[in-house]
C-alpha cells in the first residue's frame, strides 16, 4: 500500500513539472499522517455477513478503506455520530477472514488496521436419534461441510456439552445419558469454530417410557378378558399399545385414576394368548411388557349318569371343544377331585366312590385350563337306594295278599314301586312307623305271583327285591260222588277251578290223594259203605277252604262186587302186561347199548379222528345223528306244569323227571322245580355235576337255593350275559362288592381275578335264617361263542384242568353246578371234556359217543351242535400232543387261588408228558 501511495506522490509530481505553468520554482510539501481506527468491534455475525464497527478516527469523517481477500472496499465515513459501521456480505460460513482497515482522505491514509474475524459457521443439517432408551439417547448428525474442524455444542437441560468433531468419518455420534425415561428433551446443537457459534439446530425427541410394572387379569369371561394397570410413573401423558393375536390396539391413559382397564373382545374360550403391552410417548414405544392368559374354558354341555350304584356314580361328559388338554375339576361334598382328560376318544368317564346308597349328591364340574376354571356345569343326582331287606306276606285269601316290609333306613324319603304281571305300583313310604303295608288286590284265586320291590329315591330304583306267592285257590266247587269198581271204588268228580291251582288233595280218614284233574277214582273200598271225604285246592302249598262230602259205595250184591273185582284184577293185570311190555321197550329204545360204541385206544386215536374226518367229516356226521334220540322218550311231566313252564327259557329244554334237581320247598314256595339235571361222574361217582339253564330274572333266587341245598362249592358258567345283544343269562352274582340278598341268602363277592379268557371270583354265602356261610368259587369262562366253540382247544383244556383240581380239592362238597344259557351245549361239552381226559388218564382209551349217550339219558340235547362233538374230538388229539412248553400260568391275588391254579397247570403239563 505504502508503495503504491509512493508512485502516486511521484506521478502527480512528474504531472507538476510537465505541465507548463509558469516556470515557478515550488517546494514540495509532505502530507500530514493519518491514524489508523484504535479497534474494530464485530456487532454481528451470520454464516454469509460480518456487521463490523469503530470509532471515528479523531471524530472526523474521514473515508475508509477495507481489505480482505483481494477485495478494496470503500467505506464512507461521513455519516452521522461518532461511530462507522458497516457490514461484509457474501462470505464463507464459518471461515476465518483476514481484515485490513486504512483510514483515507483524497491525499492520505493511514498505516491500516489489521484484524482477522469468522463468519458464524453452518448448523448441522439434520440431527437424528440412532439409538434410545430409558436413560440414553444416541444422536447422530453429519459434519459441517464433511469438516473435522469444527466443534459441537449440545446444549439441553441447562448443560452445555462441548462434542470433538474429529472423529474418523463423516458423521458425529454422541450418546446423551442420565436422562429420564419417558421425559420430552429439547436439544440445541451447534457448530462452533474458533469459538463462533452458528445459530443453533434443534431437535425435540423423548426418551423410550418405562414399561407396566405388572399386568393383572381383573376379570375374565368365555370371549372376553378384563385387563389392568397402574399408569406408568403415575402419569396421564402416556398412551399404551396392546399387541395380540396380529392386531395392535392403542389405548388411553389419560382418564382419571392411577391405573388404566382395558376389556380385550371377541376372543375365543379356553385358548392361551400372549399380549404384549407397549408404554407409548410421543410415538416411542417402551420395550414392552410380556404376558400371557386364558380365557374362561366353556363349561361342558351335558353330565349324565352312565352307571350309578348303591355306593358309586358313573359320570361322563363330552370333552370340551373335543380338546384334550384340558382338565376336570369335580366339587362334591367339600371335595375337589382333579380329572385328566387327555385320554382317548370324545368323551370323559368318572367314577365317583365312596358315597352313601339313596343319597342326593350336588356336584359341579369345572373345565379347567391353564389353572382358569369354567363356570361351572351343575348336576344333581342320587345314588342308588338300598333294596328291602326282606318282605314277607302277612296274610292272602283268594284275590288279595297283604305285603309287610320294613322301611329302607327306617327312612320315610323313600318311596317304593311294587311290580307283578306288567303292572308297576307306586307306594309311598312317608307314612309313619318303619313298616310299609300293602294290600295287592284284584288277584287270580290258586295263582303263584312273582312279587319284585324297588326302593325309589328321586325317580331311581334299587335292585329289585323278589318274592314269589300264591293266592289261596277257591274252594272246590261241584263235589260229587259216582259209582265205581262194583261196589268197592268211588268216583270223586268237581267242577274246574275258578282260578288256578296246582293240586286237588282229598283226604279219606288217614289216607290222602293228591291229584291235578277234575277226577279222582278211589279203589279198595267195601261195597254199601260210607266213607266221608275232605277235598281241598291247593296252589303250590297254599290250601282252599275244605269241602267235605259223604258217599256211599255201590250196595249192589256181592257176586257183582266180586265178578266186579275179578275183572278189576284181570284188567289191572293186563295194563300191568301192556306198561312192562311198554316199558321194556322203551328201555331198550332209550338205553342204546353202551356195546354199540366202542372205546378207542389211545395210541389209535389219531387213526380213528382221521377216518372220522374223511368225506367232510361224514363218521363225525352219522355217529352225531345216531345220537339224537337218547332220552328223548322220558318223562319231563314236572317240568310242563303250568307253574313251572316260564322257568324254562326254552321249551325244547326241559329237566327230565327222573334226574331232575329238586328244591325244599320253603313256606311260600310253590314247587321245587329248577331247570337242572344231575349228571354223573367218572366211574362210580354218582351226581358230580349238575347241568343247568342259565338263570332268568325270576328264577334268580331258586339258582342261588340249589347252589346252597346242593352245598355245591363251585359254580362253572360258560357264557355271557349278553351275547349279540340278546340276553343268554341273568346277571345273577352283585354288580360291585356290595352284597346282595337272593331270597333269604346274602352272597358277597370276595375277589375278582380276570384272564384273557376267563374270570374267577370267589362268592361267600350266607344264610340269613340260620347265620350259616357257604364258600363258592366261581369259574367264568368268557370265549366260548353260542352254538358254537372256543377258537383253541388249549384255552378250554387249561381252563377244564383248574375246574377239576378245585372239584379235587374239595371232595366232600356237593356237585359242581356247570351252565351255559340253555345249559346242553356248551354245558354238555365241558362236562364231557372232563370226563373223558379222566378216562384218558386212567384207562388209557376214550368213548366220546357213549359219554355222550349217558350224558342225555340224564339231560337233553347235551352236546348240541355237530361242531361242539367234534371239538370233543379236537381236545382229545390236543391233549394227545407233546407239549414242549410249559402253558403260563395265570397269576392270582387270593392265595387259595394261587395254590389250586398251580396244582391244576403242573398236573395238565405233567399229564401231557405221560400221554
Amino acid at each position: 500500500m505504502r508503495r503504491i501511495l509512493v508512485l502516486l506522490s511521484l506521478c502527480r509530481f512528474v504531472w507538476g513539472i510537465s505541465t507548463s505553468f509558469p516556470t515557478t520554482v515550488a517546494t514540495a510539501t509532505t502530507p500530514p499522517s493519518l491514524s489508523n481506527v484504535e479497534s474494530v468491534s464485530i456487532i454481528n455475525r451470520t454464516e454469509r455477513t460480518l456487521t463490523m464497527q469503530w470509532n471515528k478516527v479523531d471524530n472526523k469523517n474521514y473515508n475508509y478503506t477495507l481489505i480482505y481477500d483481494s477485495q478494496n472496499i470503500n467505506i464512507n465515513g461521513s455519516v452521522d455520530g461518532s461511530v462507522v459501521t458497516y457490514t461484509v456480505k457474501n462470505l464463507t460460513a464459518g471461515t476465518n477472514y483476514k481484515f485490513t482497515l486504512y483510514t483515507k482522505t483524497q491525499v492520505a491514509q493511514s498505516t491500516g488496521y489489521n484484524f482477522t474475524s469468522v463468519t458464524s459457521p453452518n448448523n448441522v443439517n439434520k440431527i437424528s436419534v440412532k439409538n434410545r432408551n430409558k436413560t440414553e439417547l444416541i444422536l447422530e448428525w453429519d459434519k459441517v461441510n464433511n469438516n473435522s474442524n469444527y466443534n459441537y455444542t449440545l446444549c439441553y437441560n441447562n448443560q452445555n456439552v462441548s462434542i470433538n468433531g474429529l472423529g474418523e468419518g463423516s458423521a458425529v455420534t454422541y450418546t446423551v445419558q442420565n436422562l429420564n425415561a419417558g421425559t420430552k428433551y429439547t436439544f440445541i446443537l451447534y457448530t462452533v469454530f474458533t469459538d463462533v457459534q452458528s445459530t443453533g439446530k434443534s431437535l425435540t425427541t423423548v426418551t423410550t417410557p418405562s414399561q407396566v410394572a405388572k399386568i393383572s387379569v381383573k376379570n375374565r369371561s368365555e370371549t372376553e378378558l378384563i385387563l389392568e394397570w397402574d399408569k406408568v410413573n403415575n402419569s396421564s401423558n402416556y398412551t399404551y399399545t396392546l399387541c395380540y393375536n396380529n392386531q395392535n390396539v392403542s389405548i388411553n391413559g389419560s382418564e382419571g385414576g392411577s391405573a388404566v382397564t382395558y376389556t380385550v373382545p371377541d376372543l375365543t374360550n379356553g385358548t392361551e394368548y400372549t399380549f404384549i403391552l407397549y408404554t407409548v410417548y410421543e410415538g416411542v414405544q417402551s420395550t414392552g411388557y410380556t404376558f400371557k392368559s386364558v380365557t374362561t374354558p366353556r363349561q361342558v354341555a351335558n353330565i349324565s349318569v352312565k352307571n350309578r350304584y348303591e355306593t358309586e356314580l358313573k359320570l361322563e361328559w363330552k370333552k370340551v371343544n373335543n380338546n384334550s388338554n384340558y382338565t376336570y375339576t369335580l366339587c362334591y361334598n367339600g371335595q375337589n377331585v382333579s380329572i385328566n382328560g387327555s385320554g382317548e376318544g370324545s368323551a370323559v368317564t368318572y367314577t365317583v366312590q365312596n358315597l352313601n346308597a339313596g343319597t342326593n349328591y350336588t356336584f359341579i364340574l369345572y373345565t379347567v385350563f391353564k389353572d382358569v376354571q369354567s363356570t361351572g356345569k351343575t348336576l344333581t343326582t342320587v345314588t342308588t337306594p338300598l333294596s328291602v331287606a326282606n318282605v314277607y306276606v302277612n296274610s292272602c285269601n283268594e284275590t288279595s295278599l297283604i305285603l309287610k316290609w320294613d322301611k329302607v333306613d327306617n327312612n320315610n324319603i323313600y318311596n317304593y314301586t311294587l311290580s307283578y304281571n306288567s303292572k308297576n305300583i307306586s307306594l309311598s313310604g312317608s307314612e309313619e312307623g318303619s313298616v310299609v303295608t300293602y294290600t295287592v288286590t284284584d288277584l287270580t284265586a290258586g295263582t303263584a305271583y312273582i312279587f319284585t320291590l324297588y326302593t325309589v329315591f328321586d325317580g331311581v330304583e334299587s335292585r329289585g327285591y323278589n318274592i314269589t306267592s300264591h293266592t289261596i285257590p277257591n274252594r272246590v266247587t261241584g263235589l260229587h260222588c259216582q259209582y265205581s269198581s262194583g261196589g268197592y271204588g268211588l268216583t270223586l268228580a268237581w267242577d274246574p277251578p275258578n282260578g288256578g291251582r296246582t293240586a286237588v288233595q282229598v283226604n279219606m280218614s288217614s289216607t290222602s290223594f293228591s291229584h291235578t284233574g277234575e277226577r279222582l277214582k278211589i279203589d279198595g273200598l267195601l261195597p254199601a259203605q260210607w266213607y266221608t271225604f275232605t277235598v281241598s285246592a291247593f296252589s303250590g302249598s297254599i290250601q282252599s277252604v275244605p269241602v267235605s262230602i259223604t258217599c256211599q259205595t255201590d250196595p249192589r250184591g256181592v257176586i257183582a262186587g266180586v265178578l266186579t273185582s275179578l275183572l278189576l284184577v284181570i284188567l289191572i293185570l293186563c295194563i300191568g302186561i301192556f306198561i312192562w311190555h311198554h316199558k321194556s321197550k322203551t328201555s331198550s329204545k332209550s338205553k342204546i347199548s353202551s356195546n354199540k360204541y366202542k372205546p378207542i385206544p389211545l395210541k389209535n386215536f389219531p387213526g380213528h379222528f382221521s377216518a372220522m374226518s374223511c368225506d367232510e367229516n361224514r363218521g363225525f356226521i352219522e355217529e352225531y345223528e345216531d345220537l339224537s334220540t337218547v332220552g328223548t322218550d322220558q318223562s319231563c311231566k314236572i317240568a310242563t306244569l303250568p307253574e313251572n313252564k316260564d322257568k324254562n327259557r326254552f321249551s325244547n329244554v326241559q329237566a327230565y323227571d327222573s334226574s331232575r334237581v329238586k328244591l325244599a320247598e320253603p313256606p311260600g314256595s310253590d314247587s321245587d322245580y329248577i331247570n337242572a339235571n344231575y349228571i354223573h361222574g367218572y366211574g362210580k361217582k354218582k351226581k358230580q355235576y349238575i347241568a343247568a339253564q342259565g338263570p332268568l330274572p325270576f328264577t334268580v333266587n331258586d339258582f342261588w337255593r340249589m347252589v346252597w341245598e346242593q352245598k355245591s362249592s363251585a359254580i362253572v358258567m360258560l357264557t355271557n350275559c349278553t351275547e349279540g345283544g340278546k340276553t343268554k343269562c341273568e346277571h345273577y352274582w352283585p354288580m360291585d362288592n356290595m352284597p346282595c340278598l337272593y331270597g333269604n341268602l346274602l352272597v358277597t363277592i370276595q375277589s375278582e381275578q380276570k384272564e384273557s379268557c376267563w374270570t374267577q371270583r370267589e362268592f361267600i354265602i350266607r344264610n340269613e335264617s340260620t347265620s350259616e356261610e357257604q364258600a363258592v368259587t366261581h369259574f367264568h369262562f368268557t370265549a366260548w361263542p353260542d352254538h358254537g366253540v372256543p377258537n383253541r382247544t388249549e384255552e378250554l383244556i387249561q381252563f377244564r384242568w383248574i375246574v377239576r383240581k378245585h372239584i379235587e380239592t374239595f371232595p366232600f362238597s356237593g356237585p359242581t353246578v356247570v351252565h351255559c344259557s340253555a345249559g346242553v351245549g356248551r354245558t354238555g361239552t365241558l362236562i364231557a371234556l372232563d370226563l373223558l381226559l379222566q378216562q384218558m388218564e386212567k384207562e388209557e382209551l376214550v368213548n366220546i359217543a357213549d359219554c355222550v349217550r349217558g350224558m342225555r339219558v340224564s339231560r337233553p340235547l347235551m352236546v348240541q351242535t355237530q361242531s361242539q362233538y367234534v371239538f370233543l374230538h379236537q381236545c382229545i388229539m390236543e391233549s394227545l400232543q407233546p407239549k414242549e412248553e410249559s402253558i403260563p400260568e395265570p397269576i392270582y391275588e387270593n392265595s387259595e387261588m394261587i395254590i389250586s391254579n398251580a396244582l391244576a397247570l403242573q398236573e395238565y403239563k405233567a399229564s401231557n408228558k405221560r400221554v
